[in-house]
């Protein structure tokens, strides 16, 4: 038997688990696309511990039978990064924390919701569309000087 998803507030004993998570979706969905030099220096810069660091007090998080599994960090109307780790990918983590979001971002009085993924990122861009997302603009990714394409995607929300 599956156990329960919950959502809660970070900790900051999750501090690890989350920089784990941000490792390994690296691993899984980045790595495989940007240059050895963007490689080297994401693992130069330990980017996860100086992310969770800086605003890992204001993730939500997904958790099953106790273990972090996912993580959602949004501010104001934007969306800035939804990770699940690989191992828990299509179990309904990134649904729920994107209903979390999304729910307390029009709670905050914003009439939309707006994030980023990457044109390679064919996956993200299908859950999100499943959403209601859709592409508002397209630029140069510079985070990882990798020649990506950044798109900006954006949702209507219901007001509560």
């Amino acid at each position: 038997m599956t156990a329960s998803l919950q959502i809660r507030p970070s900790r900051p004993t999750d501090s690890a688990d989350l920089v784990a998570i941000l490792h390994d979706t690296f691993e899984s969905t980045w790595r495989p696309q940007i240059t050895p030099a963007a490689v080297a220096a994401y693992q130069q810069g330990n980017r996860p511990a100086a992310y969770v660091a800086e605003r890992g007090h204001l993730f939500h998080v997904a958790t099953r039978d106790g273990v972090v599994i996912g993580l959602v960090d949004w501010q104001d109307d934007f969306v800035h990064a939804l990770h699940i780790h690989s191992a828990h990918a299509r179990s309904g983590a990134g649904t729920a924390l994107m209903d979390l979001a999304e729910a307390e971002i029009a709670r905050a009085g914003f009439a939309t919701a707006r994030l980023e993924t990457d044109t390679f990122n064919t996956r993200s861009q299908a859950f999100y569309a499943a959403r209601g997302y859709i592409e508002k603009d397209r630029y140069p990714d510079l985070e990882w000087n990798s020649n990506l394409t950044t798109l900006l995607l954006e949702k209507a929300l219901l007001r509560p």
